[in-house]
């Protein structure tokens, strides 16, 4: 019997961890928790994130919510032949080199990105490096970060899976028809951290706005992660919410044209006649939930806006394709190099037991962090008082030293 105790940091990590874990052999004893840090998701969003999986069942508590020594002793008692950090870098980086460190037996550290990640970059392997196995989503990822690895050395070796949430709610391998109810609903998925500026958040309001009033059979609904009050993985500095509700306190909209949701995408997606997104992995869940989309292109298709992967995949399109309702279907040979690849070609798992076999002889060697030396100390001492200190602590100090620097400047 293999044990795998799955840590995750935020909603978008737990909604992975949580679909990986459905993947696993069933005879595999799984645990799902989620370490304390200050982009910890609300009960809400622990809740959506599982929905759909077997840590969301009926009558099953949802995932815990733990401090960084309690997660340690859980932990222990648990005696994991895996560990699972669904983390962002700098807590996986902290969790393998200090909180999980010295566990006996030595369990394998399986990490990964929860999401499209074209192009692969330096910094997400540097973080994970101290890992022996880094899971990712595409053929195109695969070769990316080996590549990388190569050339950085350190960290494991790199493993192919499916992305989870395309095998959600009834989608994708598991049949075309996602309930054969009435598709009436528009889905607009946000991303936290693009587009950047206000103006150009206005502008994507703007347009689902006219898309509202030219079909009023339509229900219009911006897809939040998050409200605006709950945190989410990353930052979001224009909130879709505030200003919509700033558009319509200065009359440029209809306050009740657009309806915001949070909630599960697959259950949006099971009403959806179109999709669009700036850059979201909810776009992969829409084309195996079969809906047609599009992937706006106003504010640029590049590495920074997250969007690089769509090129030649026939969904990119425009504000004014959006007002007019001009969804899109994907290129199928797009489709089957980018995420879509054959269930054959999926080896993490495999890989995994494997690494569990050598450790279990003794044979694993430990995989080699590119941020053990002391030029990294500094960094790793702020990822650990993330994990350590309270948010509710980190938030007011944060709040005090920014005081105490208006003061002096004022002096």
């Amino acid at each position: 019997m293999t044990r795998l105790l799955a840590v995750a940091d935020s909603d978008s990590y737990l909604k992975w961890a949580a679909g990986l874990l459905d993947a696993l052999p069933e005879d595999w004893t799984t645990d799902l928790v989620v370490v304390r840090t200050p982009i910890a998701p609300s009960a809400a969003q622990i809740a959506a994130a599982v929905s759909g999986t077997r840590a969301g069942a009926a009558g099953r508590e949802l995932p815990a919510v733990l401090p960084a020594r309690q997660l340690r002793r859980t932990a222990e008692r648990f005696r994991p032949d895996v560990v699972l950090l669904a983390c962002t870098g700098p807590v996986v980086d902290a969790l393998a080199a200090e909180t999980l460190a010295g566990l006996r037996p030595r369990p394998v550290l399986v990490s990964g990105l929860p999401g499209i990640s074209v192009p692969a970059t330096e910094k997400a392997w540097l973080f994970r490096s101290g890992c022996d196995l880094f899971v990712v989503h595409s053929g195109r990822e695969v070769a990316e970060f080996s590549a990388i690895g190569r050339e950085l050395g350190g960290g494991g070796a790199v493993a192919l899976a499916r992305l989870p949430y395309l095998d959600l709610g009834g989608l994708g391998d598991r049949g075309a028809d996602t309930g054969g109810g009435v598709r009436d609903r528009v889905v607009f998925a946000t991303q936290a951290k693009v587009p950047r500026r206000r103006e150009e958040r206005e502008d994507v309001l703007l347009a689902l706005a006219a898309l509202a009033r030219a079909r009023p059979d339509l229900d219009v609904v911006v897809k939040l992660r998050a409200r605006d009050d709950e945190r989410q993985t990353h930052n979001e500095r224009h909130h879709y919410e505030r200003l919509w509700n700033a558009l319509a306190d200065e009359g440029r909209i209809d306050r009740d044209l657009v309806r915001f949701a949070a909630g599960p995408m697959h259950e949006h997606l099971s009403r959806a006649a179109g999709f669009v997104t700036v850059s979201s992995t909810a776009a992969l869940e829409a084309i195996a939930g079969h809906v047609p989309l599009l992937v706006l292109s106003d504010f640029g298709v590049s590495a920074e806006m997250i969007n690089l992967v769509f090129e030649g995949s026939g969904c990119l399109g425009t504000l004014d394709d959006l007002a007019k309702a001009d969804f899109r279907t994907p290129d199928a040979e797009w489709c089957r190099a980018n995420y879509f690849h054959d269930a054959s070609a999926t080896d993490w798992t495999g890989r995994v037991a494997a690494l569990v076999s050598a450790a279990r002889a003794g044979t694993l060697e430990p995989a080699r962090s590119l941020l053990d030396g002391p030029e990294h100390a500094a960094a790793r001492r702020r990822a650990r008082l993330r994990l350590e200190v309270p948010p509710k602590v980190l938030r007011y100090g944060y709040r005090a030293k920014r005081r105490m620097r208006r003061y002096l400047k004022a002096l």
